[in-house]
């Protein structure tokens, strides 16, 4: 096994130390509270030292626990503002950057996943990533055509890596569940841990990209790079010529930037199944790439990144899901409920009240209310803390509802995707999307 891995495992074994270091900061907020302190301001103390703590520590990691990171950091918005306005900076990180591996460990993976005369294809490679993920990083290249091109070369020993740090997360959930109020953490990590296989294989990966670049090849409002060569632990795709990632945009983009490739990123999810029976399952910041039109104007928007792609069993989203969220927008319980048991949201043996039901998902489909809908971290931290208030029904209702596992990607794209729009605090026709793209929403 190579250092890096090595390393990683080992700064992995750091994460399991935080139940440790949670329960420790527990007791300094307990003694507070003796001493006279708010209940509001021990809370927000303890989570903003295990918030400290976490980020840091998935920072340093190559594994599953960046590629957890990413996944909870497309959730910042949904943060109290006292916890996440000081770690917004680490989350944003943990979306584009990891510690970079050697030139050399590069050059020697391409030459055994790429093969010996590699350099005759890749007439020049930049010894510096211009971009890291969680098992791999990305360098700048030309291939012997004249064509720009990225580069992907996975860490050696990625894999195990990786499922050491998910391995490691599993028995560190309990701890996160404070820092991220209203969160599940237990499925992500497992849903995590089942994608770990199909994001390592990157043959899989340029299968998923070659259909979604031929779906939108010449797209007037979309770029996605084609694939120039793949081998093993190495990728090669088309340079997709870009400023900045959304991240910058969510940072201090103008108002039509952030409506422009809010708008954008809200059609893609959706459109992208219609065409390639696959869903890009990968929200966060890093993979989407504003280009700007003439005069610097918001343009097209290009997607990077297909390892985590959900191939729809009937090539595109289930058709209940759009008719229930109509039948929710519609305000008709009875329906729902009789529709969610269908689909197993509700099981058999659970008995709901109708009207609570309708309650409890009424502001979650608010969007599809409206013919443009403006996205907030306001209006997202409010769903986040209605369902974690045990004096909301909501609260209650959230424990008798079930996710199938059908939906399970799904449902993690889509939450993403909430959390993106209400970073990017976008105005988007989200009932016009649904409406055009969603099956069963416009058949009720």
């Amino acid at each position: 096994m190579s250092d890096l891995p090595r390393k990683a495992i080992t700064r992995s074994a750091r994460l399991a130390a935080l139940p440790l270091g949670y329960a420790g900061r527990t007791a300094m907020g307990f003694g507070k509270r003796l001493g006279g302190a708010p209940a509001e301001a021990v809370l927000s103390d303890v989570q903003q030292r295990t918030a400290e703590q976490l980020f840091r520590t998935l920072g340093e990691l190559k594994g599953g626990a960046m590629k957890f990171g990413q996944a909870l950091s497309v959730l910042e918005a949904a943060l109290p503002e006292d916890v996440a306005a000081p770690y917004r900076e680490n989350l944003t990180r943990l979306q584009d950057d990891a510690p970079p591996m050697p030139t050399q460990t590069v050059r020697d993976q391409l030459t055994t996943h790429l093969g010996p005369d590699w350099s005759d294809d890749l007439v020049w490679l930049d010894g510096g990533p211009t971009a890291s993920a969680s098992i791999g990083q990305v360098h700048k290249g030309r291939w012997h055509d004249g064509r720009d091109v990225a580069v992907k070369v996975q860490y050696p020993g990625a894999g195990e890596a990786l499922m050491s740090d998910l391995r490691q997360i599993a028995r560190v959930a309990r701890s996160v569940a404070p820092v991220f109020p209203g969160i599940d953490i237990k499925p992500l990590v497992a849903e995590l841990q089942a994608r770990a296989a199909d994001e390592l294989d990157y043959e899989l990966e340029a299968e998923a990209q070659r259909i979604f670049a031929d779906a939108f090849r010449d797209d007037p409002d979309y770029v996605i790079p084609d694939v120039v060569a793949v081998g093993g632990e190495a990728i090669v795709t088309e340079w997709l010529e870009s400023p900045y990632s959304l991240a910058e945009v969510i940072r201090t983009g103008t108002e039509e930037e952030r409506d422009r490739y809010g708008e954008l990123l809200a059609r893609f999810l959706f459109v992208g199944p219609v065409r390639t029976g696959m869903l890009h399952a990968d929200p966060h910041p890093g993979n989407f790439r504003p280009i700007p039109g003439a005069d610097g104007q918001p343009g097209r928007l290009g997607i990077l990144d297909f390892g985590a792609v959900a191939r729809l069993p009937d090539r595109n989203f289930p058709e209940a899901m759009g008719r229930l969220i109509r039948v929710a927008v519609e305000a008709d319980p009875d329906t729902l409920v009789a529709g969610l048991r269908e689909e197993g949201f509700i099981k058999d043996n659970v008995k709901v009240d109708p009207q609570l039901v309708l309650d409890y998902l009424s502001p979650f489909v608010e969007p599809a209310r409206e013919d443009d809908f403006r996205f907030t971290r306001a209006w997202m931290r409010e769903q986040f803390e209605r369902i974690n208030n045990p004096r909301d029904p909501a609260f209650t209702m959230a424990t008798k509802l079930n996710l199938p596992t059908s939906y399970l990607l799904i449902h993690r794209t889509w939450l993403g995707g909430l959390g993106l729009l209400s970073q990017l605090e976008a105005r988007a026709g989200f009932r016009t999307i649904l409406t055009e793209h969603l099956p069963g929403f416009a058949d009720v």
